[in-house]
């Protein structure tokens, strides 16, 4: 003897069964905020990279062996802690923006700059994070070694951060079009 499946509870309210999006997915000001909280996520994760690589460059000065470095080794640790102080303040950009821009109407307009300012937080930290690479494969391998394979790690964050996003982006352009 089977028994019948125990009766289902009633959907919660507002629950949908169909699988159309909710009422005002598609509003402009609705889809704006959904990207912007998105952005947002994404450059917590971001933040918190800037600020390891700044912690890492803020000890380095302070060990006994930076005084060894050569003249061109700190100028290359003094550029990479400027870039990555850069980064890190262009990176929370779109956080003030959306901070002192709460509630504004014109929220399309944030979303379009934050997503153009991360974009440049993002060349800044693989500039800095680059140079980090240089400066210690400098310092433990030697300039020769270290210059290529500091060029193959600014190739692959080129490759990855800036052009697989763009190859996709124009391949469903084009797919859609």
């Amino acid at each position: 003897m089977t028994s019948a499946p125990p009766p289902s509870s009633p959907p919660p309210p507002g629950h949908r069964s169909d699988s159309a999006p909710p009422p005002g997915w598609g509003n402009p000001a609705v889809r704006a905020d959904r990207r912007l909280v998105a952005m947002l996520q994404e450059l917590r994760v971001l933040q918190t990279g800037v600020q390891i690589v700044f912690a890492f460059l803020l000890g380095v000065a302070f060990t006994p062996r930076f005084a060894q470095l050569t003249d061109a080794q700190q100028d290359i640790y003094v550029v990479t802690l400027l870039l990555s102080v850069v980064a890190a303040a262009v990176l929370a950009t779109p956080v003030a923006l959306h901070r002192g821009l709460y509630r504004h109407p014109g929220k399309e307009r944030i979303v379009a700059v934050s997503v153009r300012v991360a974009q440049v937080g993002l060349l800044l930290l693989a500039a800095a994070l680059t140079g980090a690479v240089l400066l210690v494969l400098d310092v433990v391998l030697g300039t020769v070694p270290a210059v290529p394979i500091t060029c193959a790690i600014a190739l692959t964050f080129a490759g990855l951060w800036f052009v697989l996003p763009w190859t996709l982006r124009r391949s469903a352009n084009r797919d859609g079009a």
